[in-house]
């Protein structure tokens, strides 16, 4: 059955790799599928400068910006959690490790921390900063939020662009950044020496040594519904569904399994973050291995699914340091054999 009225969009943060300048990383790349949606679709003009993933879903939400984007409270609705008319930050369990003078950020992708080792910590927080009306909610192990009595003068650096980077230059910033970096040397202080971590070093575990404040904002009223359904495994994406009222799917493995289980004619979202990991800490290796499985599992299969007009349209958008490169592509456009198609490299160029 034709679907003409089936579009998908695919957000793609980290498709190119972050460091332009390390061009051999492109090196026979086998990304033919890729490739030709790339070179046969039509660019469209950055309606949205997103720089980030965050940024471009809050261009399509239409939320504005905070003093951050405001991750935590639709990350906190995606949890089970109540944001009500309070503000949020997501305060998310990390390891601070010195490199050099430098300390450098692992973010929960780089360890293991249980619901039972999550609460005792927070209990500790939230004891030592109960007279500042700061409340630590660690909803998830390796999510937690912070709600704090008014909102803060402070712009935060998000936590997908600070992993695996040193944090020198990512601290908040503000008028209250005073205040809020004395808080954070008291949560590395109190945690340091906390009976969780001593179990956790002398079991060969990387020890819960700081949080990372981020996303702060609080929710509002009403938001714009873009797509009728969202595919995602990412907390802030299922979040933003949700206050929009659009169907928060969980990502399946592959377009394949997304094409059986959806019957929408409608737009759709499909958020594949696969490659955000390996670019954050610089692992080439694992960047090309995960582009392979999405060309595999994604771009391979949906052209297909193009080319028999199972699906009407395909749009890949690829946030970046300058802006967000989005390419549209319908099955007619598939015949433009005069648009050349160029190897990935080309369209990592700044």
């Amino acid at each position: 059955m034709i679907n003409f009225g089936m579009h998908c969009h695919l957000l793609l943060p980290d498709l190119f790799w972050p460091e332009r300048e390390f061009r051999d990383i492109y090196r026979e790349l086998d990304t033919p599928a890729l490739e030709r949606l790339l070179a046969r679709g039509r660019r469209q003009a950055a309606a949205i400068e997103a720089e980030s993933a965050e940024a471009w879903l809050c261009g399509r939400f239409s939320v504005a910006k905070q003093a951050d984007w405001p991750a935590a409270p639709y990350c906190l609705l995606a949890d089970g959690g109540a944001p009500g008319k309070h503000h949020w930050l997501r305060a998310d369990p990390v390891h601070l490790r010195l490199e050099g003078n430098r300390l450098v950020l692992a973010d929960s992708g780089m360890f293991a921390l249980s619901r039972q080792e999550a609460g005792r910590l927070a209990d500790s927080l939230n004891a030592h900063f109960s007279a500042d009306g700061l409340v630590f909610f660690p909803l998830r192990p390796d999510r937690w939020y912070l709600r704090v009595e008014r909102a803060p003068a402070l712009q935060t650096t998000a936590l997908p662009e600070a992993a695996g980077r040193s944090i020198d230059a990512l601290l908040p910033r503000g008028a209250d950044a005073p205040l809020w970096r004395a808080r954070l040397n008291d949560i590395q202080m109190l945690l340091h020496g906390h009976a969780v971590n001593e179990q956790r070093e002398a079991a060969g575990q990387l020890p819960v040594n700081s949080v990372w404040l981020w996303g702060g904002g609080d929710l509002p009223d009403a938001l714009r519904a873009p797509f009728n359904a969202v595919w995602s495994g990412d907390a802030f994406a299922a979040g933003l569904a949700q206050a929009a009222q659009v169907a928060a799917h969980a990502l399946p493995d592959s377009a394949a399994d997304l094409l059986r289980a959806s019957a929408s004619k409608g737009v759709n979202l499909i958020l594949l973050d696969r490659l955000r990991g390996a670019a954050q800490y610089g692992d080439a290796q694992g960047w090309r291995t995960g582009l392979a499985r999405l060309e595999r599992d994604w771009f391979a299969p949906l052209l297909q699914a193009l080319r028999q007009e199972r699906i009407g349209m395909l749009s890949l958008h690829a946030p970046g340091p300058e802006g967000a490169l989005s390419v549209e592509t319908t099955r007619g456009d598939l015949r433009r054999f005069w648009r050349r198609v160029r190897p990935l490299a080309h369209y990592a160029e700044p």
